[in-house]
């Protein structure tokens, strides 16, 4: 199995690999559809491609290596960093060579990218255009909440002002249609969708990013993998005779956290459930941005808990205790 280490950019990405003869060599393809066909086509067989994750810059590299039958993963320059220990310089051709030795060295964790579906492709960028979009009214609100403390206000300002912000919130409208009838549109995925939604807290924004980042509960799928990626998760500190309480990690997708954390506020005000148990952990001193993380944890539980049993959300549902269940099960062995 040969391991090929390559460094993307925008417009090109560099290519570390070594030959029949066990001689390093270094190559650099154009970042576009012609080049990388043909680059694919050159390569061996059993070949594992290894790259650095930088967004969007692999996309066509991850689909076309995906129709060609190339295995490729993707890893983060973190990890290269800090598996090969302390080196000194930088420069495309020796990053793409430390990607090779990392996927030589680490073969057994390399985890394989499979490109998304056509309609979480499709979801993913009409997503990204929403968020856009509300980026964008947000920020000339700001500006026009800034010109309303001067003495002297244009009118004709005003008048391109709402002129804008009618026009950008019937673009977001248009377009919140448009991934809805996209969900609509897939079986899999409006069922998922429908029974995301059915937990208190989680309105369609967070149920259409879930869909995407967990490439609709595939890729990630299971709560506690959520949870880490979304960095809601604590995980323990210590070492040694040194015990420090459990926190969160800063690696994790700081959108999908955010969101998480809108709709934790949100259960807590509807759901009797999450209330009462923020009102619990307020009243024994805890902080309140870690009640929110905990409910957010409880939210993701909740959710792929009604994936599994395809059973929208209740909040009549009695859960039973385990000790009761397992004493049960013990009756009935012994019966």
């Amino acid at each position: 199995m040969q391991i090929y280490g390559i460094d993307l950019s925008k417009d090109k990405f560099d290519v570390n690999f070594v030959n029949e003869k066990g001689v390093e060599k270094n190559k650099t393809v154009k970042n576009n559809l012609r080049s990388i066909s043909s680059f694919l086509s050159e390569v061996p067989s059993e070949t594992i491609l290894c790259a650095e994750h930088t967004g969007s810059y692999g996309d066509l590299l991850v689909y076309l290596s995906n129709q060609c039958g190339v295995p490729i993963a993707l890893v983060s320059g973190y990890s290269v960093k800090h598996s090969l220990g302390l080196v000194k310089g930088k420069s495309d051709p020796k990053d793409a060579s430390r990607l090779r030795e990392y996927g030589e060295r680490f073969f057994d964790k390399l985890s394989y990218s499979e490109y998304h579906s056509a309609e979480i492709s499709e979801l993913r960028q009409l997503s990204s255009l929403r968020s856009q979009l509300v980026k964008a009214r947000k920020s000339i609100l700001t500006g026009a909440h800034a010109r309303t403390v001067m003495p002297i206000q244009s009118l004709a300002v005003k008048r391109h002002l709402m002129l804008t912000l009618g026009f950008l919130d019937a673009e977001i409208i248009e377009v919140e249609k448009e991934i809805e009838l996209l969900i609509r549109t897939n079986k899999e995925l409006a069922e998922n969708y429908d029974l995301t939604i059915s937990v208190k807290g989680v309105g369609p924004v967070i149920a259409t990013d879930m869909l995407i980042k967990t490439g609709n509960f595939k890729i990630i799928d299971t709560a506690r993998k959520a949870a880490s990626y979304a960095g809601v998760c604590p995980f323990p500190n210590s070492s040694g005779k040194m015990v420090a309480k459990s926190r969160t990690v800063p690696f994790a997708d700081k959108g999908l956290k955010s969101l998480l954390y809108m709709g934790a506020k949100s259960a807590v005000k509807h759901n009797k459930e999450y209330r009462l148990y923020y009102q619990k952990k307020v009243q024994e001193g805890k902080p309140h941005y870690l009640i929110m993380n905990n409910v957010a944890n409880k939210m993701l539980r909740t959710i792929y808990a009604v994936l599994k049993t395809k059973t929208p959300y209740s909040s009549e549902h009695i859960c039973l205790d385990p000790r009761e269940i397992k004493t049960n099960r013990s009756e009935k062995k012994v019966a």
